[in-house]
């Protein structure tokens, strides 16, 4: 795991050193153990290296045997034996004993293609010396982040925002439509970020830029469309064993592993697949709160003593905003999910004693494990009233505010009573959404709503679910949310708070294989008689006791409501009423005084609104105001 950098320019020009030197100070943090350049002419390539696999002889760049092709790695190959045996078999010679050296050697092979036959998590910049072309790719599921901008026949590219902007030339201007994302969702969606110019590399994706121009190509994408037959313990084992396959994947390493233990069902899953495949007890690391409602130590003790662990745990308390500056940094972007506290500080717990952590990201995409896919597909149910009823229904949940906490019964009646007379894609947006159109339209200013040109966030969602390979409106929300919200809010949170401490995160669940397997899964196994995750609660009966299969999700969130109206209240108040955060002019003063308000009186799901706000207001004054030196500095 490490932090990739580089730049290309047109031919003539020269890439300035001391750019690679800042950039790779910037990114120190994700690999502290080496610093690699190659810096030939007009292309100069870079990384900061976390040493897992080939310690001693995997320092890069690695180059082909006659040194033309060079290639920068973050991330890891698990099937780098089977390709190394299969490359050597064809006469290729290798130098190193690590995974980064097979991707050279595949591309001499097959070219661009070679993405096809690499299983792992990466982002990989090639430099063909021969040809004069630059090959930049990502994992299937966007394990690995890439961001890159192309100006005046520049391109520079990065593992993270504060690394890319050490490029003095890169304008740094809010695109104001990615804001309008951002208040949507939570997150800026690929290919999009929060500063006008510079794109995310899509998960699943290669960008080739050669003397004939430059060519984005998708190469892998789920398929929802084939479905599996057969009775139910026949797919139960066969998901057992597909996670066992991913999990051993993942342990091989030459250095400590471990593992995130939430005391939920899908890291619970991934540490009994380790103590299986493990020859010695496995580490595991919680993160808990003194608020019972959010805290799952007792759980993860449980699942730790079932598998006699080696057992650590952390607590977060709202002190723990003083985090959020270093958050805001790391992310390079607004960034809404308040879990990127916890899993922040978890990242640092666990590094003091593995250097890779695995952990359950991706069984909710793939196995259903969210209340609104249950909703959504009751809303569905009574499509068969007539349209007043539902009409009614609609607006009676309009009109009815929060109701206490946001997961309670009683809110989740209201959610479902106001998508009633919507559509299944409509209805899955508006689940999705932080603001919908109608409270953004009452949070901006006029001048700000003039200032967004292109469609609609909700349009693009919809033109995504047209497109979706899924028939039934649960593989649709699972495959949107594998493709949008795991990538750009779940790995995205996780690769941040990992790197940030030179922690490597693997993710069992987020195997392309499995999860392929699972998008075959009928759908009607996956909620069954309003039970998420029915098929995988089945199939990991043999491992896990009841009490862990069967309670209900809490997920790893943090008591913000309670935080925003005590220790935090000052805080969110401070940032979004100072006078610099109004003068920006995104928003009306009566909107945000008015979400306050109603939040001190009782509705928690406002919360994530202002929270979402600070950080959005907290991101521009470290990215969008601050000097170039000072994110240097702070690297």
């Amino acid at each position: 795991m490490c932090g990739i950098f580089g730049q290309l320019r047109p031919p003539g020009q020269q890439v300035d050193s001391l750019l690679l030197a800042r950039m790779a100070a910037a990114l120190e943090h994700r690999g502290p153990d080496a610093r690699g350049l190659h810096l030939a002419g007009r292309v100069g390539l870079g990384i900061q290296r976390l040493r897992v696999i080939d310690l001693d002889t995997g320092d890069q760049p690695i180059f082909s045997e006659d040194g033309s092709i060079a290639v920068v790695l973050n991330g890891e190959i698990y099937n780098y034996l089977e390709l190394r045996a299969q490359l050597h078999a064809r006469g290729h010679r290798f130098s190193s004993a690590g995974d980064t050296e097979v991707i050279v050697h595949l591309y001499e092979e097959h070219g661009p293609d070679c993405v096809r036959h690499l299983h792992g998590m990466f982002a990989f910049a090639l430099w063909d010396a021969r040809r004069q072309q630059l090959l930049l790719a990502r994992d299937r599921v966007g394990k690995k982040p890439l961001l890159y901008t192309l100006r005046d026949g520049v391109l520079t590219w990065a593992s993270e925002m504060r690394a890319l902007l050490q490029d003095e030339t890169i304008p740094r201007r809010v695109d104001a439509d990615s804001v309008d994302r951002y208040l949507t969702f939570g997150y800026v969606p690929a290919p999009r970020t929060a500063l006008d110019g510079v794109r995310k590399l899509p998960a699943a994706h290669t960008l080739l830029i050669a003397p004939g121009g430059s060519r984005m190509e998708r190469y892998w994408s789920l398929d929802y469309t084939a479905k599996l037959e057969g009775p139910p313990e026949e797919l139960c084992a066969r998901i057992r064993h597909e996670l066992l396959e991913a999990t051993r994947r993942r342990l091989v390493a030459d250095v400590p592993v471990g593992a995130f233990l939430s005391g939920g069902i899908d890291s619970s899953a991934v540490v009994a697949a380790m103590a299986q495949l493990s020859s010695k007890p496995v580490r595991t690391f919680s993160i808990g709160f003194d608020d019972g409602a959010f805290d799952e130590l007792p759980h993860a003790r449980q699942v730790a003593e079932r598998f006699g662990t080696i057992h650590e745990e952390f607590r977060v308390r709202a002190d723990a905003a003083r985090v959020i500056p270093r958050i805001v940094r790391h992310h390079g972007e607004p960034f809404a999910d308040s879990s990127a506290i916890p899993s922040f500080y978890l990242a640092e717990l666990t590094r003091r004693q593995v250097t890779v952590a695995l952990n359950g990201d991706g069984g909710d995409e793939s196995f259903a494990g969210y209340q609104r896919y249950v909703a959504n597909m009751l809303a569905a149910r009574l499509d068969v009233l007539p349209d007043p009823a539902r009409g009614l229904g609609t607006a009676l949940g309009r009109r009815l505010g929060s109701l206490g906490r946001e997961s309670s019964p009683a809110n989740r009646l209201r959610r479902v009573l106001g998508t009633l007379a919507l559509d299944h894609g409509t209805r899955y947006a508006r689940y999705i959404s932080w603001f919908d159109a109608e409270q953004r339209g009452r949070l901006y200013t006029l001048e700000f709503a003039a200032s967004l040109v292109g469609p609609p966030p909700e349009a693009e969602l919809w033109g995504r679910w047209s497109a979706a390979s899924g028939r039934s409106p649960l593989d649709r929300m699972l495959e949107l949310d594998a493709s949008t919200y795991l990538v750009d809010d779940l790995i995205a949170k996780i690769d941040i708070a990992t790197m940030a401490h030179g922690l490597e995160a693997r993710s069992p669940f987020l195997d392309h294989r499995l999860m392929q397997f699972a998008a075959s899964i009928p759908a009607e196994l996956k909620v069954r008689h309003g039970q998420k995750k029915w098929i995988l609660r089945r199939a990991l009966r043999p491992w896990l006791p009841g009490e862990i299969l069967d309670r209900g999700k809490q997920g790893f969130s943090v008591p913000l409501a309670s935080w925003l109206r005590g220790e935090l209240r000052g805080w969110a108040r401070d940032i979004l009423l100072d006078p610099a955060s109004r003068a920006r002019g995104y928003f009306r003063d009566d909107a945000i005084t008015e979400l306050l308000a109603r939040h001190d009186a009782g509705a928690d799901g406002d919360a994530k609104r202002i929270y979402a706000l600070a950080m959005l207001e907290l991101w521009q004054r470290e990215f969008v105001d601050s000097p170039v030196e000072t994110l240097a500095a702070a690297a």
